[in-house]
């Protein structure tokens, strides 16, 4: 069932989102070569309980996972593109990390992804992690009351396409209120024009991803971790929107200025 929030549910909403960008942005200063995965779990695991927040990762049994997830983000490296299940990995320079995280604060929930390079970029990674930016940003823009979902989706899917990317349409954004995944299903890929009419009190993530060589993935035996089939690199952008009469409200808006991001190599 598709819930529209109230104006007032939509500014309840906005400290879980708060909340959610402080934790990737110190989850990004905080990797680094030599961190490893389950340093960087523990951290968030720690500000989950310092906010008297709760994970919504780490009880969370859908029909594709081996099992309850067990930890509190996703952290897919390299060709990992989703659901990286955080285990003994020590962070290597050049790593293309991708840090998924939802978390409930008040009974709210918001949903936030990003991906970057650790140590030295390869300019092939800055160019893919830019294109899910971008892509993402475009599906924001057009997460507009009165438009389709159809909208948001292929203005994603035209960003990618453009790139030279081809897009997986089996994950996608997903509703987002007191649970982690609600309706409706927002998949990177559509006809502008079709589907769902936007209204204003419609929440949900958009979350474009990609692989830089396939759209096809396999799953690890960790039974979580969703990989690239032929071991080319992914990178995941999220965000949690509210659709307002004013146009789209991004909640887990966070600053990157002040993360540094590396330059590529000659």
């Amino acid at each position: 069932m598709i819930e529209l929030r109230t104006p007032r549910e939509i500014d309840e909403m906005k400290p879980a989102g708060a909340f959610v960008a402080s934790v990737l942005t110190a989850l990004r200063e905080a990797a680094d070569v030599g961190v490893n995965l389950l340093e960087l779990d523990a951290l968030a695991h720690r500000m989950i309980t310092d906010a008297g927040g709760e994970s919504c990762y780490i009880d969370y049994h859908p029909s594709f996972g081996a099992s309850a997830f067990g930890k509190v983000l996703c952290t897919s490296v390299n060709d990992a593109v989703l659901h990286g299940l955080p285990h003994d990995y020590a962070l290597k320079d050049g790593d293309l990390l991708s840090i998924d995280f939802a978390a409930s604060l008040d009974r709210w929930v918001s949903d936030s992804a990003i991906s970057f390079v650790v140590g030295t970029p390869r300019e092939a990674d800055l160019r893919l992690i830019d294109t899910t930016e971008r892509a993402l940003a475009a599906g924001i823009a057009a997460a507009q009351p009165g438009n389709k979902l159809g909208d948001i989706s292929a203005a994603i899917a035209d960003v990618c396409a453009g790139a030279g990317y081809r897009v997986n349409t089996q994950f996608g954004g997903h509703g987002v209120g007191r649970t982690m995944h609600g309706e409706p299903h927002v998949p990177n890929d559509g006809r502008a024009g079709r589907g769902l009419k936007l209204k204003p009190g419609l929440v949900i993530a958009i979350e474009p991803w990609l692989m830089a060589g396939t759209d096809q993935i396999i799953q690890d035996r960790d039974g979580w971790t969703l990989r690239s089939v032929d071991g080319s690199r992914g990178a995941h952008s999220e965000h949690t929107v509210a659709i307002t009469a004013e146009g789209p409200l991004v909640l887990t808006a966070r600053d990157t200025a002040a993360a540094g991001a590396p330059q590529p190599t000659a």
